[in-house]
């Protein structure tokens, strides 16, 4: 019987960098000889890619975006997540229900308890084996996104005190679940930050 793989997670606010990195964790995985699936969410999956699509663009409240979160999150975790691990492989996931606290809960106000009863039943028993917190002031984030020449989506065009809201939502989920989170200083260039995802992958995955 084949050994059940590793599900990690990469968090953090819209201009972190995380996305910049997912190949880089990727590599990590597959120096340690394991076959690495790459996921994303909103997404994954084509209805999570349509969800993805309608979420970042039209406006709604907190609870529609959880309710359409967690929705193509089961899709997502029937489809992807859970047959990769099943078949030994691990999973590198851009984002999961950490995100929806952050945002929706952090960002937007939603009681955390609508959260964890829809965690509950979407993926009872499934967590992240590691969460990569990649964690930088707001104010850096923006500057980041603002460098960018693409147009914001509806998250991204949120005002400052959104992301440090976010943010501290953020944190308080690694403090809360310390033996999971992994907090990896977003700030400084992209090989000071890969040295850091570097020691914090070998500390979860000694």
């Amino acid at each position: 019987m084949k050994e059940r793989g590793k599900f990690i997670t990469l968090e953090g606010i819209d201009g972190a960098g995380k996305s910049s990195h997912l190949d880089f964790l990727c590599e990590q995985v597959r120096t340690r000889g394991h076959e690495a699936v790459l996921t994303r969410e909103p997404g994954g999956t084509p209805a999570g890619e349509k969800v993805r699509e309608l979420v970042l663009q039209v406006a709604m409240n907190a609870k529609a975006e959880a309710l359409l979160m967690f929705a193509a999150r089961a899709e997502h975790v029937a489809n992807v997540i859970e047959p990769a691990l099943a078949a030994g492989r691990w999973v590198v996931c851009d984002r999961f229900s950490d995100a929806t606290y952050a945002y929706q809960c952090g960002g937007r106000g939603l009681p955390r308890d609508f959260v964890v009863g829809l965690e509950r039943l979407v993926h009872p028993g499934l967590q992240p084996d590691a969460t990569f917190l990649f964690d930088v002031d707001p104010a850096v984030a923006f500057e980041r996104q603002r460098a960018q020449s693409r147009s914001p989506d509806r998250f991204e065009s949120e005002k400052a005190g959104f992301f440090v809201r976010v943010r501290e939502s953020y944190l308080e989920r690694a403090r809360e679940h310390s033996r999971r989170f992994h907090v990896v200083d977003a700030s400084g260039g992209l090989q000071q930050v890969r040295d850091r995802i570097e020691v914090a992958f070998a500390q979860a995955f000694p």
